[in-house]
């Protein structure tokens, strides 16, 4: 509900803020944001070093998680993630 407001924001024609724009971010990287919302979108991270920093600390997680292996995790942060998932899956149903 709470990234449903923050698009209808950007529908609207308003200028987008940290905190939309942070929510925003998997869209983008996605490319599932209009191109008036990414234009938008865009524009704020002209402006805005915080969310600019944010989004290359993303691309970099993304990029680095794609090289990881089963064997490179331990067993203690295979279990968390286990449960991590498990927790995640629990709260999708």
């Amino acid at each position: 509900m709470r990234i449903f407001a923050f698009r209808s924001v950007l529908h609207h024609g308003r200028d987008v803020a940290c905190q939309q724009a942070v929510e925003l971010v998997t869209d983008y990287l996605e490319g599932t944001l209009s191109r008036a919302a990414r234009r938008r979108f865009e524009a704020h991270l002209s402006g805005c070093p915080h969310c600019t920093e944010y989004l290359a600390q993303m691309r970099e997680t993304i990029k680095l998680t794609g090289q990881l292996a089963p064997e490179d995790l331990t067993p203690q942060m295979r279990a968390e993630f286990t449960d991590l998932y498990r927790r995640w899956r629990s709260e999708q149903q």
